[in-house]
């Protein structure tokens, strides 16, 4: 035998004489090539309008940020001072792979008190954040080559979690003329042999559309009808503007749906990476064990930290901070509306605005582009989020504070004005 470590060598893949991997990007020695489930994963397109504005800031411009999906608020502080005590009281070992029963318990409560529904602590499974409960429930309920739908336009990360599990994500045309609300028609024309389920959103996001009870009462009976599951997106509950202003959910009356959620939106706590799931009873166990093996637990102190949320001195900040969004809402969208750009949907939840820029000449990414290049002022394409009339839409979102919502209104009408659009004072 001969003496020292062997060195492992990874079969070079056609072309690796090249000296380009999988990536496009050179490199010496062997390839490494990475799965083939990446090609179907796109990268955000606002990543680079991000990468754009930090440039500019970095030479000393001001710049307008309508493109991040966060809330600009820091965490409430009673949240942010139970998680130093947890630190102090030694709350960093792992918990329960569902989560703490405190929490989940906490949860249980605040759906009954606030939302009057009765959901069981039993079916509740926190998780690392709302994505670690997608991929949870993709891994739980989609075989590969499963079918499931997701609207567009639609938070883009969606499709990756069914590609990621062998699954094929399968488009639903959501259309401004319905205000992107889904129409049973559409979901009965998509529907194919292979589609196991439907995933939907509500608030939504980028549209700001949001389901009444009536509505998604007629798209679950019909999913049920078909054989399929339902998940429904509840990250933005609590964000609602319209008459009246309280959260609602999914929940109630709607037995078999599948609920996800996080305390990312509206207890801003996005950093703290914490979310949840409500399954039927029966689901429970299988997906404990995806979630021992997968996640082993959901962070400790950010468990601890997210039982102050729903005190009533955090949930009074909450409340402040909703009403506060709903009056930056009316100004931006007051303001867009008055530069002859037209609102695609109501948007009485979350924190965004899509807006019709078809009036300014440019379609969607040749807006944005001009946008923060010319007047610094950065927001997201519709191709970000889908195909369906995604060059006639921009979403702007209202999480900057009301002096920046008034400058890049003043920024937008003069880039309107110099090309051509219909601009004018905001």
């Amino acid at each position: 035998m001969r003496s020292g470590k062997a060195k492992m060598r990874l079969s070079p893949s056609p072309g690796a004489a090249r000296g380009f991997n999988a990536l496009g990007m050179q490199e010496q020695g062997d390839r490494i090539v990475v799965a083939d489930r990446l090609k179907s994963i796109a990268p955000f397109r606002v990543m680079e309008l991000m990468k754009r504005a930090a440039q500019l800031e970095a030479q000393g411009c001001r710049v307008v940020h309508f493109e991040v999906g966060e809330p600009d608020f820091n965490t409430a502080e009673p949240i942010i001072e139970a998680g130093r005590r947890a630190l102090l009281d030694g709350h960093t070992k792992y918990t329960h792979a569902l989560g703490t029963e405190a929490l989940r318990e906490a949860l249980s409560r605040d759906y009954r008190q606030r939302l009057g529904v009765a959901v069981p602590a039993e079916r509740i499974v926190v998780t690392a954040g709302a994505s670690g409960g997608l991929l949870l429930l993709s891994a739980l309920l989609l075989n590969p080559g499963d079918g499931l739908l997701v609207t567009d336009p639609g938070y883009p990360c969606n499709a990756a979690f069914a590609r990621i599990v062998g699954g094929a994500a399968q488009p639903l045309a959501l259309w401004a003329s319905a205000g992107y609300l889904p129409q049973v028609d559409d979901l009965a024309a998509a529907w194919r042999p292979n589609t196991a389920g439907l995933l939907l959103a509500s608030p939504a996001n980028p549209t700001g559309a949001v389901m009444d009870r009536a509505r998604l009462a007629e798209v679950a009976g019909f999913v049920h009808r078909a054989g399929g599951f339902l998940i429904l997106d509840e990250i933005y509950q609590g964000l609602t503007y319209g008459p009246p202003p309280t959260a609602d959910t999914g929940l109630r009356g709607n037995d078999g749906l599948m609920a996800l959620n996080s305390f990312s939106k509206y207890f801003g706590m996005t950093g703290w990476r914490l979310g949840w799931v409500v399954v039927p009873e029966a689901l429970v166990a299988p997906i404990e064990r995806l979630a021992q093996n997968l996640f082993i637990s959901p962070s400790s102190v950010a468990q601890q930290a997210a039982l102050a949320a729903f005190s009533p001195e955090a949930m009074a900040i909450h409340e402040a901070r909703r009403r506060h969004f709903d009056a930056r809402r009316r100004q931006l969208l007051g303001g867009l509306e008055a530069l002859g750009l037209r609102a695609a949907a109501a948007a009485e939840g979350a924190f965004y605005l899509y807006m019709d820029v078809s009036s300014s000449g440019l379609d969607s990414q040749e807006f944005c582009w001009r946008l923060i290049n010319e007047f610094q002022v950065a927001a997201t394409p519709g191709i970000d989020f889908g195909e369906r009339e995604a060059r006639r839409f921009v979403r702007f979102a209202y999480t900057t504070d009301d002096e920046s919502i008034g400058l890049g209104l003043e920024r937008i009408g003069k880039a309107l004005e110099a090309w051509g659009g219909l601009g004018g004072e905001a």
